[in-house]
């Protein structure tokens, strides 16, 4: 019997990290559409110095996995991640983000997600992964639907953006719930 490749999908690859990644995640860092929607903190660009470290920093800790997102040419196109992992509770909360606008809308973040939640739970034997997202994310959030990700619950008025009272989404998805899906 042949094993598939864990980090291998149809158009997308996830690996790790490399030195050079650094500047092209510092050019993505300038994109504040990118960072408001990643993230409910403040929009801040960063060097390439300050993801080196941060690249650095993620090896050295057990309860984050992050993985480049690149088509099997090697481009890189952003990162997705389990993070927050409770390994007793077997649980971890995910994150995502395909750094250039022209490669968004594609299918590659969902791609990412179907690989990152093989992953999880064939590989790493966790139960349920779970992700937050601000509610005017509305591309994000119909992705995390297509792949079984069910709405757990809102935080009201949670992140203002602009002025406006946004509310922040739970969602989640359990090993059970993707078994029956895949």
């Amino acid at each position: 019997m042949t094993n598939k490749n864990l980090f291998m999908g149809s158009r997308i690859l996830l690996t790790a990290f490399e030195e050079q990644d650094a500047e092209i995640l510092a050019a993505f860092s300038e994109d504040t559409d990118y960072l408001r929607n990643l993230d409910t903190d403040f929009a801040l660009p960063h060097s390439s110095a300050f993801f080196k470290a941060d690249m650095e920093a993620t090896l050295q800790n057990k309860n984050i996995l992050d993985f480049a997102v690149r088509l099997h040419d090697r481009t890189l196109l952003g990162f997705i991640a389990l993070h927050s992992i409770e390994w007793t509770n077997r649980r971890a909360t995910l994150a995502i983000g395909i750094g250039d606008k022209a490669n968004r809308c594609k299918g590659y973040g969902s791609e990412a997600i179907q690989l990152i939640l093989d992953y999880a739970f064939n590989e790493l034997n966790l139960n349920r992964v779970g992700l937050d997202v601000i509610s005017n994310n509305e591309t994000a959030i119909q992705c995390y639907k297509k792949n079984g990700f069910t709405l757990e619950g809102t935080a009201r008025e949670a992140v203002i953006r602009n002025g406006q009272k946004l509310n922040l989404i739970y969602m989640g998805i359990l090993e059970d719930e993707w078994r029956a899906k895949n």
